[in-house]
């Protein structure tokens, strides 16, 4: 079972940068306890749907930090599953009682892994129901992503959009473990293997190969976003992964108005048509 610091450590992610420090912080002060708790349970909707549903229009929550597969994850541990959220939106496409999907996003982002594929279904369905993203109250870096892939996103005035970047963090404990008098001896087969470990210094070669891992998955994360918003690829870039407060995020394109959640979803309900500068 892969550990929640593997997940965060020496892999890109789409997240923004605060919560990233966030959580390294939090494994780095808590490296050697027991976190077999998170490790235990099951996501359960525990009821008929695994969404709220009014007025025909469902209700998908996306919040906390982002994850491939999160089956294994307790709900109170803040954490969605990208494998959870499809189920939601497959089930709801699905059902014909539901004549529309608000996402209610609240996400500083997180992993790669699914991330592309997810955004990429939304984009695909989108014009089989309407679907919005109303922010609640913020969608950064992967999170964006997925709010972008709407045919409309609503932002709080106080709520923010973009991060539209990758980041990784390497945490290397050998002078941590030499002041505890421990010494780690790596024995590999292959010189590639395990490189850019938590144990070893990181070498130039392997921060150059990660810094283009990164450099990759920013340009495909630029360019899934001038797809979904309509927007050229350099007005992206030029924005350099910065956040954007309400109104600011409408004027740079990524979003297309300003309103609280519930004045969006009663939008949503009188419009339920992709309308009102929404892209198509």
């Amino acid at each position: 079972m892969i550990s929640i610091a593997q997940r965060l450590f020496g892999v890109p992610l789409l997240l923004h940068p605060a919560r990233a420090i966030e959580l390294a912080r939090f494994i780095a002060e808590r490296k050697g306890l027991d976190l077999r708790a998170l490790e235990e349970g099951n996501v359960s909707p525990g009821r008929d749907r695994p969404y709220q549903v009014i007025d025909g229009i469902a209700r998908l929550p996306i919040e906390g930090t982002l994850v491939h597969k999160s089956s294994w994850v307790d709900a109170l541990s803040g954490l969605t599953g990208y494998d959870h959220i499809r189920s939601m939106m497959d089930e709801a496409i699905a059902d014909p009682r539901i004549r529309g999907i608000a996402l209610m996003v609240n996400s500083p982002g997180g992993e790669v892994s699914g991330l592309f594929d997810l955004a990429d279904r939304i984009y695909e369905i989108r014009g089989e129901k309407p679907i919005w993203a109303i922010l609640d109250e913020s969608a950064y870096s992967a999170a964006y992503a997925l709010a972008s892939s709407a045919n409309a996103v609503t932002v709080p005035r106080t709520g923010g959009t973009g991060s539209v970047g990758v980041i990784a963090v390497h945490a290397e404990q050998s002078k941590a473990l030499d002041k505890a008098g421990i010494t780690v001896t790596v024995m590999r087969y292959g010189d590639r293997k395990a490189r850019a470990n938590e144990l070893e210094p990181l070498q130039a070669e392997d921060r150059a190969e990660l810094q283009s891992d990164i450099d990759r998955l920013g340009e495909e994360f630029i360019a899934l976003v001038a797809r979904n918003r309509g927007i050229a690829r350099d007005a992206i870039r030029d924005q350099q992964a910065a956040t954007f407060m309400g109104e600011t995020g409408v004027d740079r394109g990524l979003a297309d108005i300003v309103a609280s959640p519930d004045d969006a979803f009663q939008i949503f309900q009188d419009t339920l048509s992709p309308g009102l500068g929404t892209h198509n």
